[in-house]
């Protein structure tokens, strides 16, 4: 079946982004260097983010898209990363399509109420998640915000090339933004809670105790969520990223019966899209997909499983090396990750020497991207930040 092309003026079919230092990785390609962004990086630990953020509230912010554009571009500003991610959250499709939910400061989103009984899925699954298209103004409006600032101004490569030894902070064209979404799980994980788990008992008891109910909410929030990361990608993100944060929770047989299944209809969502760029004789090159990466919490025993859902990148958290995770995936599968978040509060020189194995273990993959295992913790001081993504360009320089 044919794919969807996405528009001549999309930043990966202007050439903008397609040969970035980010997308040229996630299709298994080495670049001048290793490219790196932060998960989190928008966020509480900078400054400018927190004086921003005074007086709104969070899925506020995220509904504004003057100011989630602006929370967007400002770690790719300070930082010099190679890859902005779409400041949201993953509950956003829900509160769009009027599901009753707020993130309260310090526990997380809470709802309404809970849907863990197959009464109260019936009723969740009720609203069509069509509604999305028509709620998603806000989203597509703070994409295109951010993507007119990342063309217009090149944010990632307006400091002088001396900065990074030589080496500007982008390889070619403009900084590439990433989309990003919920896995249907984590989404189910919260709404059969109501709010944060330790240990997501209710949609691990759901799943089994009812699977007619489950596989309801499985389909409904895949649907939804799908629909979020496809908004992104047509507003203008050159990638696409499904976070299953509490996947971890998870036996590999639970994993792949009843929840690989939905992850792969979410991001068929995306499947279909695909660009073409033009050589420098005008002539049209072939088609490629919009690269799309995976990563959980937790998930080292479930990598090979989450690879296998439809995705061309796996991210990997802090615990498994990236040697391991190669040998798990695949050795023609690019890797992203995996620095404990945790070494940001260390030492220099234990920080760097964390720095530089993650990118030794890297060599096992065809291409890295680096990251942290998880997310960027808020009192991270931001200085330390600018100083990996550094490092990591000139120790991963080819």
């Amino acid at each position: 079946m044919s794919g969807v092309i996405l528009s001549p003026q999309h930043p990966l079919s202007a050439g903008l982004t397609s040969d970035s230092r980010l997308v040229r990785a996630y299709r298994g390609e080495r670049a001048d260097t290793t490219p790196v962004w932060f998960m989190r990086q928008a966020g509480r630990s900078l400054p400018e983010y927190r004086d921003l953020r005074v007086g709104t509230r969070m899925l506020d912010a995220c509904l504004d898209p003057a100011m989630a554009s602006e929370i967007t571009l400002q770690p790719v500003r300070r930082h010099r990363v190679d890859a902005g991610i779409f400041f949201s959250d993953i509950v956003v499709p829900l509160k769009l399509v009027g599901v009753d939910v707020e993130i309260q400061p310090g526990r997380g989103p809470v709802f309404g109420k809970g849907y863990g009984d197959a009464s109260a899925v019936a009723e969740l699954t009720a609203i069509d998640p069509a509604r999305l298209d028509e709620a998603s103004g806000p989203i597509t409006e703070a994409v295109q915000r951010t993507i007119a600032e990342l063309n217009t101004t090149a944010v990632a490569g307006s400091r002088d090339a001396s900065d990074f030894g030589g080496r500007s902070s982008t390889s070619s064209g403009t900084t590439p933004l990433i989309g990003f979404a919920g896995a249907p799980f984590t989404l189910a994980a919260y709404l059969t809670e109501g709010g944060p788990s330790k240990d997501h008992l209710a949609a691990r008891t759901l799943m089994h105790a009812d699977p007619g109910a489950w596989r309801a909410l499985m389909e409904w929030t895949a649907e939804l969520t799908g629909r979020f990361l496809r908004t992104q990608v047509l507003a203008g993100a050159s990638a696409a990223q499904l976070f299953d944060s509490w996947a971890g929770a998870l036996s590999l047989a639970d994993y792949e019966t009843h929840v690989a299944p939905a992850s792969a209809k979410a991001l068929s969502h995306v499947h279909d899209l695909e660009y073409r760029t033009t050589d420098a004789a005008g002539q049209a090159q072939a088609a490629r997909p919009v690269p799309v990466v995976h990563f959980g919490v937790g998930t080292g025993e479930l990598l090979g499983a989450m690879k296998e859902v439809g995705v061309d990148v796996v991210g990997v958290d802090y615990r498994v090396p990236l040697s391991i995770a190669a040998e798990r995936v695949g050795a023609d599968v690019p890797l992203q990750g995996n620095l404990d978040p945790a070494l940001l509060a260390a030492p220099w020189p234990v920080l760097e020497a964390a720095v530089r194995e993650v990118l030794r273990q890297a060599e096992a993959a065809p291409a890295h991207v680096f990251n942290l295992g998880h997310g960027v913790p808020p009192d991270t001081d931001p200085t330390v930040l600018t100083r990996v993504v550094e490092l990591v360009h000139e120790a991963g320089a080819a």
